[in-house]
């Protein structure tokens, strides 16, 4: 369970510290193909306008399509884990951070971490689902 949750975790990782990336050297290449026929100045003015304005667009669309996603939204369940569920069903982000920030916890205090992974296998274990060995 926890070897999955680490996969997915640095999965994600990667993809966002390379997708920042990707956008660095856009704006890079950008500002070094402008400059061959601007001044330096107006090049970076020109990449600083050219992101800004695909910025806004990106914010009016995620804007505009959040407000209907609000009227669809259920009632929040009662109890913490219901409760759990729902934050990250409806805002996925603040579940990734919160998810990112108890995996930094976990790996900080490795007392908490097997805390953690004994209630897991505990509760694994009244239900079945781990297998008995034999001893032979």
């Amino acid at each position: 369970m926890f070897k999955g949750l680490v996969k997915k975790l640095v999965a994600t990782a990667v993809v966002a510290a390379s997708a920042f990336l990707a956008v660095i050297f856009l704006g890079l290449s950008i500002f070094y193909a402008l400059s061959l026929k601007l001044t330096p100045l107006g090049a970076a003015a020109v990449t600083f306008g050219l992101f800004a304005v695909v910025a806004l667009i990106v914010i009016l669309v995620f804007l505009r399509s959040g407000n209907d996603e609000e009227d669809d939204e259920e009632e929040e369940p009662s109890g913490l884990l219901g409760k759990v569920i729902h934050i990250v069903r409806e805002r996925p982000i603040v579940g990734a951070v919160g998810g990112l920030g108890a995996a930094f916890l976990l790996l900080r205090n490795p007392a908490l971490a097997a805390i953690v992974a004994s209630m897991v296998a505990d509760r694994k274990m009244d239900q079945g689902g781990y297998s008995r060995r034999r001893r032979r």
